[in-house]
Formats: structure tokens, sequence, C-alpha cells
């Protein structure tokens, strides 16, 4: 095992952090202090924050890159004498790569940059998804601006601005993908480039992009509008490749795939597998246990969810479904339409830091689908009159 490194200060708390089998941040805020002033600093800050028990941040702050309203995460410390060099320690958001995929001479690049501009800290990735620069002083972040951009890369989103794009890795490396991810989160970064680099919105709107109904970026629990991945035919079956499952020491295809499929669609007479597709509810889970012997269908787009948020302000929401199919095929007119149609209701009758879910909430769904001109669907509820959001005109059914 590779030795911890070690620094002339102590930090009796930190290397508590440091116990255990498991990686720990602590470590690599060492290792990079060993050369950098902005990291050493860092150490000695934080150990003294775990000794007063307060945080010694404080956060805001106009500062930026010329031209940009976000992307550049003002923080400064509140021990600045006692450590000089992260009075200023600003976090810088890079519009990451569709899927995180890098080759290794783009890791070194930005690395190298960082080095140059900043305290060489990453995290990679924010949970937005963005490449996450950790510490950098004012006068330093226009050079660094100006290095990244000549080498291609750009600022991610951040404040009340469209959130930088992410997706899964989608038809790059699974068979699971319904649409093609990443060329979507390409053409959805590019169109809405404005509204990710200058605020102009109540809150944060973010998106994410799955495949498939797996879900491997949890937008339905994270994004204010999230494309799920969806089939509306039948999975395929290749009952040929079933034995091969029924040979594998401990499987029970009773057990593990037909007692956990939540609706019982599926059933096994012992020579053939069949599915009642229209009481599938899409879970994954027979075809991810059973890969090679069930596929997802031919007839594939997606499915659009609404208003997931953590809880600030308000509650935490998960996503609601908007839209229970759409196809997903280039240019995506579609569905940049349904977004638009989605930002101008939001940016007239939306209130200071509602999020679209909360907003939802507050003027109803039936209200908020008329306005952005949706027709009512079922999907859009879970239990029939216990959600009584959308409602029918008593002449209009008579006729």
């Amino acid at each position: 095992m590779e030795d911890k490194p070690k620094l002339d200060v102590p930090t009796p708390k930190l290397d508590e952090l440091e116990k255990g089998p498991w990686p720990s941040f602590v470590t690599e805020i060492k290792r990079a202090a060993t050369k950098s002033a902005m990291a050493r600093d860092l150490v000695r800050q934080v150990e003294q924050s775990y000794n007063d028990r307060v945080g010694h941040w404080k956060h805001g702050g106009l500062v930026g890159v010329r031209g940009y309203g976000s992307g550049i995460i003002g923080r400064y410390s509140g021990k600045a004498e006692q450590f000089p060099e992260v009075a200023q320690f600003h976090t810088v958001r890079v519009n990451q790569p569709a899927g995180w995929f890098y080759t290794t001479k783009a890791l070194r690049e930005l690395c190298d940059m960082w080095d140059r501009h900043g305290s060489g800290l990453t995290n990679m990735h924010g949970s937005t998804g963005d490449i996450i620069f950790l510490g950098t002083k004012t006068e330093e972040l226009e050079p660094f601006f100006t290095e990244l951009t000549q080498k291609g890369w750009d600022l991610g989103g951040s404040g009340s601005a469209t959130r930088t794009p992410s997706c899964c890795v989608g038809p790059a490396r699974c068979e699971m993908a319904c649409y093609d991810t990443l060329a979507l989160t390409q053409d959805l970064t590019m169109e809405f480039q404005d509204t990710i680099h200058r605020p102009a919105w109540p809150y944060k709107f973010k998106f994410k992009m799955s495949g498939c109904p797996n879900d491997c970026v949890s937008g339905i629990a994270r994004a204010d509008f999230t494309i799920i991945g969806m089939w509306r035919d039948a999975i395929r079956i290749d009952q040929s490749a079933i034995p091969e499952y029924l040979g594998f020491e401990g499987f029970d295809l009773r057990r593990d795939v037909l007692d956990k499929c939540p609706t019982k669609c599926i059933e096994w007479d012992g020579k053939k597998l069949s599915i009642n597709d229209k009481e599938c509810n899409h879970c994954m889970h027979c075809l991810n246990v059973m890969p090679k012997a069930l596929r997802i269908g031919k007839d594939t787009g997606a499915t659009i969810l609404l208003g997931a948020k953590a809880p600030i302000v308000e509650g935490a929401l998960m996503s609601s479904v908007l839209v229970p199919f759409m196809k997903m095929e280039p240019p995506f007119t579609e569905v940049k339409d349904l977004v638009q149609r989605i930002w101008d209701f939001w940016e007239e009758f939306g209130n200071n830091r509602e999020r679209v879910g909360e907003l939802v909430t507050r003027v109803g769904l039936a209200n908020f689908i008329e306005a952005i001109g949706l027709e009512p669907n079922p999907y859009m509820v879970m239990h029939p009159r216990e959600n009584p959001y959308v409602f029918y005109d008593v002449d209009e059914a008579a006729e």
C-alpha cells in the first residue's frame, strides 16, 4: 500500500478520516499539499474547522469571467489572516464531455492547467456532472478561462441558470440504451448555451439523460427535466438462451426473476417464457438479470419526467411523468419545443428560488399542462382518484 503523505503540521482530526478500508479525500488533499501552498492552507483550515466545529467559509461575492454570469462559485475564507493562501478559494465548473468520456491526453491537459492556475484539487465529478476545479484566486480566473477555452473547453452552469446537461454512457457502452443520450446531451448543450452561461431563471434548471429505465444518472430523483429511454412494444425474448441461465449454479428462475417482477407479468411453463407486455411497468429487473435472453423492444424513444429536486426551500421531490413516450431522433425538435414552453411559463409565473416542480405543485398540474399545451394523460398520476389533478368538463363528457 502506498504510504500516506506526511505534512509538517499536525492534523489529528483529519487523520481520523484516513482510517478504515475506504479511500479518503483527506489523503488526496494532503498529497496535493506537498506541492501546493493553497492545498496546504486548506488542510490547516479544515483541521481548524473540526476543532472549532464551525465551517470557516464565506460563500458568494461577484466573481466570474468576462461575458459569463455562471460557472464560477465564489468562496472566501473566514480566517484569511490565519490562512492567507485560501483567502480566496473559488470553484470553477467546467462542462464535461457527454457520458464522461476522456482521453488520457485530455485529462493531463486539464490537470496541468489547474496546477498552473489553481490548487491542483479536482472533483471528478460534481453532483451536477461538471468537472469541478476546487480553489483558485480571483486574479487567476481570467488567465485560466483563456487557456481553457483555447483548448476547446467551456464553463458549465451555476446559480439560477440551466445547469450543465449530463447523461449516461448510452449507446457507446450500453446495449440497453433506447436513444442516443450522447447526441441529445451535445445538442441541448449547444442549443441552450446562453441559458447555461447567463442566469435568467427563478432558480436552477437541471437536465439529465438516461438511456433506459435503469436511470444510471439518477435523474428521476435529481433533475428538473429527465429524459429516460423507453420502448413501447414487446420485450424481445430469445427462448434458446434461457437454458444457459437455468444451468447457472444458484440461479432459480422463479425466485430470481418471476417472483421479483412487480406486476407478475412473466410466466414460465418449464419450456417457454412469456411476458404480458401490457402489464409490464419497465422496471428493468428481468432484462438486467437475463440480458442474453431478454432485450428491449425495437420501438424506442423516451419518457419525459419533470420536477425532481433536493430538500432545499421546500421538501425533496421526485420526478413526475410529463410525456409517457416521445421519439428521440435528431434534431430533437419536439423535446426542445417542450422545454421552451416550460421555460416560458416558469419565467413568467415562477417565484424567486422556486424550482419547476415546486411551481407545478403550487399552480396545480392541470393548470400547468394546459399552459404548456399538453393533453392530460393517465400516466401523469400514480393512482386514479388519489391524485385529483386532472378534471373534465361535464358538458364535454356528455358530448
